[in-house]
């Protein structure tokens, strides 16, 4: 019984006495809670005053923004179109370069000038040839594997330069008098090189697939192409590592001049002289590496 009347007697602990004497001495202050609420309000208002401050600045500085933009827009746009000019100029002058290099062997070549153009590329050339089509494997696009590292075969299904260098090389020797790449005339000064996985020929980018065009006497080209080394080397990327090839004999193809030709040698022609006064002069040979 004592123990519940002590109980009875003393409901509060002595921790919450302590308390409550402890608020009353100090005269009646604010509850910690609502000092607290305060405390955020206080900061809320702050926040807010920051965030309109920073809003008015954003808006009368806009203007001033935007006028910097579009003059760094107008800028961009003035200088891409000078260099568009500036390249459309280059490209009319190389071409009547061209045009009166053409000329000059046409009108000087001699007995042999309408070989002398046709060895270099300075003439559209038509006839019956092979049509021969190389393109990456299925799926090589996706990066699954990197290029070629060795003078051999490796871990990838990309068409790299030095296989399309075997074939042109293959279909000269097979008895070519003319090859074009996609389009592109390619003479005895041609270079067919890589740029990263682009395989460029004269600087210029190809784009798979790689269609070859050899005017020539076309049963004989394509057999003896398949026959030779290099169609053998084709042969191999086809059955190990999935690149897609076609050949196929065509009775009349067109290829067009070369875009530009450079003239290695000239001399003037002496009194009497029955060789040219000049010109360049070419032979088959082989794409440079």
């Amino acid at each position: 019984m004592s123990l519940l009347n002590n109980v009875i007697d003393h409901a509060l602990d002595d921790g919450y006495a302590e308390a409550t004497a402890r608020r009353r001495a100090e005269g009646g202050a604010l509850p910690k809670p609502l000092r607290a609420k305060l405390g955020l309000a206080a900061g809320l208002v702050l926040a807010a005053a920051v965030v309109t401050v920073g809003a008015a600045e954003a808006r009368v500085s806009a203007p001033v923004v935007a006028k910097e933009r579009q003059e760094l827009i107008d800028r961009i746009e003035g200088d891409t179109r000078a260099a568009d000019d500036l390249e459309r100029d280059v490209e009319r002058i190389r071409a009547e370069v061209g045009e009166r290099q053409r000329a000059a062997l046409e009108q000087h070549g001699g007995d042999q000038a309408e070989l002398v153009a046709l060895l270099s590329g300075a003439t559209p050339v038509r006839g019956p040839g092979v049509k021969l089509v190389v393109d990456d494997a299925k799926g090589s696009d996706s990066g699954g594997g990197g290029p070629r590292e060795s003078a051999g075969f490796s871990d990838t299904g990309r068409v790299r330069d030095r296989d399309m260098q075997r074939v042109i090389n293959g279909l000269w020797e097979s008895g070519a008098e003319a090859v074009s790449i996609n389009g592109q005339r390619l003479t005895s000064l041609s270079a067919i090189r890589a740029a990263g996985d682009a395989i460029l020929v004269d600087n210029r980018p190809l784009v798979p697939p790689y269609t070859v065009l050899a005017v020539g006497d076309g049963q004989r080209l394509s057999t003896a192409f398949q026959d030779s080394a290099d169609g053998q080397y084709l042969h191999a990327l086809v059955e190990n590592f999935g690149i897609r090839s076609s050949i196929s004999t065509e009775g009349e193809l067109s290829l067009p001049a070369a875009p530009s030709l450079i003239v290695r040698t000239a001399e003037p022609r002496g009194a009497g002289a029955a060789k040219p006064s000049g010109g360049a002069t070419a032979d088959k040979g082989k794409a440079t590496s």
